[in-house]
């Protein structure tokens, strides 16, 4: 384990500790976690991009043309107000 500081805004702080509590887990972990999110999704971004390069964008229509244009269930729906 490595141990980082870091300054961040009393704002955040307040969220981020009551967060933390909400959810019954030490801020160190939480903050580990949204780390761990954040580093996922822009790896992921990072070689869908990679993956693009090296393909076709018709073969890429092609496919998704193939995909059923169909309501989705109920539970997959965003609620309206």
């Amino acid at each position: 384990m490595s141990i980082v500081q870091v300054q961040i805004p009393d704002s955040l702080q307040k969220s981020l500790h009551e967060l933390a509590s909400r959810d019954g887990i030490s801020i160190d972990q939480f903050i580990s976690t949204a780390l761990a999110e954040k580093l996922s999704a822009l790896m992921t971004e990072n070689y869908l991009n990679e993956k693009a390069k090296s393909g076709s964008r018709l073969k890429y229509a092609a496919i998704l043309a193939k995909v059923p244009d169909v309501e989705p269930e109920p539970y997959d729906r965003i609620p309206t107000v």
